[in-house]
């Protein structure tokens, strides 16, 4: 289906980038002759795959910023098919881009770059936005080379100090609390990432990197990077306070402002005072005319569906390098290549198999009783559930809980549900007691450039979403 050419008061001109659900155009506003960016999203594959939510906030959330150091948006426009965003027009490209032709930056430049970070994510953070994607591909620069934060589909709006729970953003980027599957301060990660585009500029490398994922996170847990010999003590001494794995002893914005490098020729950036009535109305009027007419399928894409981080972040492998776990709760999680539907279903036989009953709480939740009704004085009491988590189409997580009840019928449970799911998997069904049995993680042991190749796909700069 092809595009208009023009929507609006916009004149649509040549494709500037394109992504999995997206094409970026250069538009013309024929009211005044400045060019935009038109981002023309495709409504089906967008409802298709579960990502209304995840567009609608990253709109509504780049319409309330106004700052010089963040891209803008203008106007959202939607007809019966498409989405089009007329966002402010980054004409520099990525800064991935320079950096791949460049290596690393001086000294000047980089802490320029930096200064312009800083301000941008604290304007977001004083507004109770935290971005949790921060990296080179979603930095844009200007024809100047001023620094614009863009691509907002993974922000959270949270009061200052509320934590945050969903584990989100790029391997080689993301904080080391994310990866312990627990509550995070949103405006310590974001420093982290910070730093770690910090170390990026004046190094040409990555702090962290390693194509395994388990090795990469060991390394981010422990803050294990070196700094390369030309790095100054005073860039030394900041990016140390910023890549502290502790995020309560990690250095705070207003502290990296103090900072005597980061001081060097700094002209702060502050936020525009907005005249102009912001109008929402039209991020959720550009989705209604799409009709879903497959209810069964959107009730399967609801599901629970998790990236490769919290994926490894879920392992048995890596849960000696936090503390603080769950030992009075015994859980085991099982890996399955089979559908989710497919992996209920063996569920469901496998408790039948020790003479337990499976009580569905909802999609993807169960109860498991024994398959005879308890009476008020049987000692024999269960309180175990599983939950079925979607990582592709073919291939689950199933988590099994157990916080009463004799662990003889919870292991026969398992072991016998372990058996059902690898009629067709290669994964061991060898468990401990008390803890997690692996599960495969040759699938997400890429780099971190092919993560962020395929998990976090770009439209020259425009998130592609």
């Amino acid at each position: 289906m092809g595009y208009a050419s023009k929507i609006g008061k916009y004149q649509l001109t040549r494709v500037i980038g394109e992504g999995t659900f997206a094409k970026v155009k250069l538009a013309v506003d024929t009211t005044n002759s400045k060019y935009v960016a038109i981002k023309i999203i495709d409504k089906q594959m967008v409802m298709e795959s579960d990502l209304k939510y995840q567009v609608q906030r990253e709109i509504r959330t780049m319409k309330l910023l106004h700052h010089p150091n963040i891209v803008r948006i203008h106007e959202v426009i939607g007809s019966k098919t498409k989405i089009y965003i007329a966002m402010e027009y980054v004409s520099g490209g990525q800064l991935s881009d320079k950096l791949s032709y460049e290596k690393k930056l001086s000294d000047q430049e980089a802490r320029k770059l930096f200064q312009q970070l800083i301000d941008a994510v604290d304007y977001c953070h004083a507004r109770g936005v935290y971005h949790r994607d921060l990296k080179p591909e979603n930095l844009l620069l200007d024809g100047k080379g001023n620094l614009k934060v863009s691509d907002f589909g993974l922000s959270a709006l949270r009061k200052p100090g509320d934590m945050l729970t969903t584990a989100c953003g790029s391997p080689c980027y993301v904080a080391p609390e994310l990866l312990a599957n627990k509550g995070y301060d949103g405006a310590a990660a974001d420093v982290w990432s910070c730093g770690v585009i910090l170390f990026e500029l004046l190094a040409g490398s990555l702090p962290f990197d390693d194509r395994n994922l388990l090795v990469l996170y060991k390394k981010i847990s422990g803050a294990e990077y070196a700094f390369p010999p030309w790095f100054t003590e005073g860039q030394r001494k900041l990016i140390s306070r910023i890549l502290d794995p502790d995020p309560k002893r990690r250095i705070k914005i207003p502290e990296i402002v103090e900072d005597p490098w980061f001081q060097t020729d700094y002209v702060p950036s502050c936020g525009y005072i907005c005249d102009e009535k912001i109008y929402l109305d039209d991020v959720s009027t550009a989705f209604d005319s799409v009709e879903d007419n497959d209810a069964e399928r959107k009730m399967h894409k609801s599901s629970s569906f998790i990236n490769a981080f919290q994926l490894i972040a879920m392992s048995h492998d890596l849960s000696g390098l936090f503390e603080g776990q769950d030992d009075e709760k015994q859980r085991t999680r099982l890996g399955s290549k089979h559908t989710v539907n497919e992996t209920i279903k063996k569920i469901e036989a496998a408790a039948m198999g020790v003479s337990l009953s499976v009580e569905r709480m909802n999609n993807f939740k169960m109860k498991i009783h024994p398959a005879q009704k308890m009476t008020r004085c049987c000692r024999s009491y269960y309180d175990l559930s599983a939950e079925v988590i979607e990582v592709a189409p073919t291939n689950c997580v199933v988590e099994i809980s157990k916080s009463a009840g004799e662990l003889r019928v919870y292991k026969e449970f398992c072991k016998s549900l372990s058996s059902l799911l690898t009629d067709k998997s290669e994964l061991s069904s060898e468990m401990q007691e008390s803890q997690s049995v692996d599960i495969n993680t040759n699938d997400t042991q890429t780099s971190c450039e092919e993560n962020n190749d395929n998990n976090n796909k770009e439209v020259h700069g425009y998130s592609s979403s």
